[in-house]
């Protein structure tokens, strides 16, 4: 991308940047990032002005508190718009955010066991609804934001599948089995369009956008909020995020390659599917356990 004329100012610069071609959760994310640097320089600071080591210095204080996937988050976001910047030749195209990523410590124990999930959607006191939804993140291993923006036509129950838009805004298939081909008839009760899960109640008039009302219900889209307050009270605190964590990481212990992990999970890039597809306390246990030399039943 060539300027035609410089941009004068970081505000300006900023602006530039979350306008050019990024994904919508992206954007958001940047703006965060980008927004504070602003406070920090403030938006009218000529970009011309600014040094690597200033750089520096204004991340290391606006987040050098934050844990270190936070903090790497920011450093990542800043160097990219720095590049974009140089690209555009608004800044020194050698210009570098002199400041360094931080180590990230793994965490082990976000997965569910299997037999702790199985006994959360056989509860009785749990409504089709959460049972539905809970089950279809599972077997899908979908982002949950994903399987909540599903409309009733968007399944296919015949092939145990559904269209959704990733976060990309690519047009994707999940693909789920026996458990919840059961209960989304039952969830639809004959409805062939509109949202597939539905809050309890009908929303205030002019609050939920037209495309997010049941034609024939009348109720609002169930939100992502909503739904994880529900999920947290169940569960004493788990999140709908690790429903597909805990799939993916099920499946991976089950010995199935990184190949269909990155087309069932659609992840794109292998190290961040390598985060979810460790094999777990428990299958690392059973591991130990079958090759110990004294056991006494082979």
């Amino acid at each position: 991308m060539a300027a035609e004329q410089p941009v004068a100012t970081l505000g300006a610069a900023i602006d530039a940047f979350l306008a050019s071609d990024l994904a919508a959760s992206s954007r958001r994310s940047y703006a965060q990032t980008l927004r504070r640097l602003a406070v920090e320089f403030g938006a009218d600071r000529r970009l011309g002005d600014v040094d690597a080591d200033e750089l520096g210095a204004a991340v290391e204080h606006a987040w050098g508190g934050c844990a270190p996937a936070t903090w790497n988050r920011h450093v990542a976001t800043t160097r990219s718009f720095v590049a974009f910047c140089g690209r555009c030749g608004w800044l020194p195209s050698g210009l570098e955010v002199r400041v360094e990523r931080r180590r990230e410590s793994a965490d082990r124990t976000r997965a569910i066991a299997y037999v702790q999930i199985d006994r959360l959607w056989r509860r009785g006191d749990v409504a089709i609804r959460e049972k539905a939804l809970w089950r279809l993140l599972y077997e899908t291993a979908g982002r949950a934001s994903e399987v909540l923006s599903l409309n009733v036509e968007d399944l296919d129950l015949e092939n145990r599948r559904a269209v959704v838009r990733s976060k990309g805004g690519d047009i994707e298939l999940l693909h789920f089995q026996t458990g919840s081909a059961r209960l989304l008839p039952r969830l639809i009760a004959g409805r062939s369009r509109g949202p597939l899960f539905l809050t309890d109640r009908r929303p205030v008039t002019g609050r939920a956008a037209i495309v997010d009302v049941c034609p024939v219900t009348g109720r609002a889209r169930l939100s992502y909020r909503r739904a994880q307050e529900m999920f947290a009270e169940a569960s004493g605190g788990w999140t709908l995020h690790q429903l597909r964590h805990s799939a993916i990481t099920h499946l991976a212990e089950g010995n199935v390659g990184l190949a269909l992990l990155m087309a069932k999970s659609r992840h794109t890039n292998l190290r961040s599917l390598q985060r979810y597809a460790r094999p777990g306390a428990e299958a690392v246990a059973a591991l130990t356990a079958s090759h110990d030399p004294d056991r006494r039943r082979r």
